[in-house]
């Protein structure tokens, strides 16, 4: 395996988990990250295809919260994708109908063919969020390697190439569960790294991870305000970020942040915390942040609740609408917003990682079999917990908050999770070493 000092890194923008990943390579990229499914010249053909897959991914996903017909909409496609069961461990090696799809699309109807030509003549290791990608320079003989980074904490059978034993796509795994899976679908060992989820390195600041203790003795702070946590463990503080209290005060006021997915499913969910809040956020209590990434008319439909509740005051003091008119800045945006979050509610997708940066996470119902993994490996991690009813958020977060729990939360995924997700992925492209601890097999 020969190594470079960048390569192509790929992604594609449906939903913001892809290019959440390739965001946090972005200092390998050559030039830009090149979005498979929107990049200058793409054929016209190509776009359509990959117009009408992300159409009606957004569309479904934004269907699921409703009763009955939106439960029934989705369980059909997500039939298509859903991860089988690991035990009794078997060969899951043979390609099934999703697979049988993919290679139809790219063979038959040349997917991304176009896209692998023109990078061929530069041929730099491909490093690819989404699959489509990788299988089709495989097909198309493209000369460099090709890496594939997989973004939830188990993955389907659809992320593997048609005939696995053989290919020579390498796989970089986020936790040991997908490490195990990977050899449950025929991958070879060799082409298998454990390496974390790409985490931006602003969160992490080196292999040190100097910018998460100093970031995470903060969020103690706001998060353990009756010292219950840090008097249990007050040694192990010690010995990990040199901080036995909490400073006089933390550098900023406690911060829920509540992050919406790419397809915008669960606004509603937002605006009944909201509600919940109100007396809170009028009394100063916490800071409540609606993050409406690139989606104008979610930022649109926040801001007019936020008004409806008598909150238009507190807009830019403890109530923010975080919104953002290209992904690229979103991404910047976000983890600047990260740094002074306290607690995060989002749905269990590939947010699940950023418990590694020391944020308790509160989940949000699931959408898709993948994130019902993600939410699995989230408690065993002891970094996640479901939401209780959004109704009453003003009554048990803040019991959570009072007894220490959340904070005890935020040390689990810091000290549990994979952080340097990214170092790693650069030390094996690159060949630069790191001294990084080697990760558990956290099933």
């Amino acid at each position: 395996m020969r190594t470079h000092k960048k390569a192509w890194v790929i992604s594609v923008n449906m939903g913001y988990g892809h290019e959440r990943a390739a965001y946090g390579l972005r200092d390998l990229a050559y030039g830009e990250i090149i979005t498979a499914n929107d990049y200058p010249g793409i054929p016209a053909k190509d776009k359509k295809l990959w117009r009408e897959s992300r159409s009606l991914y957004e569309a479904v996903s934004r269907l699921k919260p409703i009763p009955i017909l939106g439960d029934m909409v989705f369980e059909v496609m997500d039939a298509m994708q859903r991860i089988a069961p690991f035990y009794p461990r078997r060969d899951l090696s043979a390609p099934n109908l999703q697979i049988k799809q993919t290679y139809y699309f790219i063979e038959q109807l040349g997917l991304c063919k176009h896209l692998i030509e023109k990078l061929a003549k530069r041929p730099l290791p491909l490093v690819c969020t989404f699959f489509i990608p990788a299988f089709a320079a495989e097909v198309y003989d493209y000369p460099g390697d090709i890496y594939l980074v997989i973004c939830d904490a188990d993955m389907a059978r659809a992320w593997v190439a048609r005939d696995p034993r053989r290919s020579r796509i390498k796989y970089f795994a986020p936790n040991g569960r997908v490490a195990e899976r990977l050899r449950l679908y025929g991958v070879r060992s060799e082409n298998i790294f454990l390496t974390g989820f790409p985490l931006p390195k602003e969160l992490i600041g080196g292999p040190e991870g100097n910018v998460i203790k100093q970031d995470l003795i903060n969020r103690l702070c706001n998060l353990d305000p009756n010292g219950i946590f840090h008097k249990k463990y007050v040694k192990t503080l010690e010995a990990q970020l040199g901080a036995v209290t909490c400073p006089t005060r933390s550098n900023h006021p406690l911060t829920l942040t509540f992050s919406i997915g790419g397809a915008g499913a669960q606004k509603k969910l937002a605006v009944e915390v909201l509600e919940s809040l109100r007396l809170k956020l009028k009394n100063d209590k916490i800071r409540y942040r609606l993050v409406a990434g690139t989606k104008k008319e979610i930022a649109g439909y926040f801001l007019e609740k936020v008004k409806e509740l008598g909150l238009r005051n507190k807009l830019g003091k403890n109530v923010f609408v975080d919104y953002y008119p290209d992904r690229h800045s979103y991404f910047i945006e976000f983890s600047k917003i990260l740094r002074k979050t306290d607690i995060l509610w989002t749905k269990p997708s590939e947010m699940s990682f950023y418990c590694g940066v020391g944020l308790p996470i509160i989940m949000a119902p699931s959408i898709g079999s993948q994130e019902q993994f993600n939410r699995t490996w989230l408690k065993m991690v002891g970094a996640g917990v479901t939401q209780n009813d959004p109704k009453y958020t003003d009554e048990w977060l803040f019991d959570w908050i009072e007894s220490g729990g959340l904070a005890r939360m935020a040390w689990n995924g810091y000290i549990e999770a994979p952080t340097h997700g990214s170092y790693r992925i650069s030390s094996i492209m690159t060949g630069e070493k790191y001294e990084l601890e080697k990760l558990p097999m956290i099933i």
